[in-house]
């Protein structure tokens, strides 16, 4: 009798999606992250094949799941919209993220920032950007033949990807959009909402403020027929005197 030995069952990998740490360190830097996710995904509304995430895991190896790391905000042209734990690439047709963001907070090293630097031009990375709010500080990397490159000149660099504009100025990094509005945070969203809801309902009160007065307008001229036919006026003259055709002022006498 010949015994066949069933090779041994591989454990399952898991992929955490969190290591228990917050998004963000502070306000300033979870503003800013938020900003910048939110108007990218604006941005991308309508184009079902881009996705955008913030502080999301991404595992670029199949079974290596200490191979991870969780940008700030990252890019993805090429995939669909939608709700992830994680981003497991071997299962996004192998699609790194091609545009990655950080928004650097006082407790970055410099020692994690370069092992970052070196995650992202391993794995694919094509843009790379960090900002530190506390200094004003932009910096940028884009993918050549030899890797991820130092972008000399960050001040109105236009994003090749994404065609989004960076404008570094005393007051903090500003960014806009390819049609030249500016990168808006919530409340000013929210704000600019509000006034065109306004905006909508004075219209809406004046439209109906005009339709009011054009309705008590024809019913004085419908009621000013009867009077002026007692004063003994001729169809034509009631015509010139209200402003209306000879055709409407019949009509009107009929009714």
């Amino acid at each position: 009798m010949v015994l066949q030995i069933q090779p041994p069952t591989q454990p399952e990998v898991i992929y955490p999606d969190s290591d228990g740490q917050p998004v963000a360190n502070n306000t300033i830097q979870f503003g800013w992250i938020v900003e910048i996710k939110q108007n990218i995904e604006w941005l991308f509304a309508d184009n079902p094949n881009v996705f955008v995430a913030g502080d999301l895991f991404w595992y670029p190896v199949e079974g290596r799941n200490k191979i991870v790391n969780a940008p700030d905000v990252l890019v993805v042209l090429g995939r669909p919209k939608g709700d992830r734990l994680c981003y497991q690439q071997w299962k996004e047709e192998g699609i790194a993220p091609q545009v990655v963001f950080e928004i650097l907070s006082p407790s970055n090293t410099q020692t994690e920032m370069d092992k970052k630097l070196l995650f992202y031009d391993r794995y694919g990375v094509e843009e790379y950007y960090i900002y530190d709010p506390d200094r004003n500080n932009l910096r940028g990397w884009l993918r050549s033949e030899d890797g991820l490159d130092v972008i000399p000149q960050m001040a109105d660099w236009v994003s090749p990807l994404l065609k989004i504009r960076f404008v570094p100025s005393p007051e903090g990094l500003q960014l806009y959009r390819p049609d030249g509005e500016r990168f808006l945070t919530y409340t000013e969203i929210s704000r600019n909402a509000e006034q065109e809801r306004q905006r909508a309902e004075q219209e809406r009160q004046r439209a109906e403020q005009e339709r009011q007065r054009a309705e008590l307008a024809e019913q004085a001229r419908r009621d000013a027929i009867p009077r002026l036919l007692q004063m003994n006026l001729s169809i034509e003259q009631i015509a010139q005197a209200l402003a209306l055709s000879v055709e409407e002022v019949r009509t009107l006498v009929q009714e």
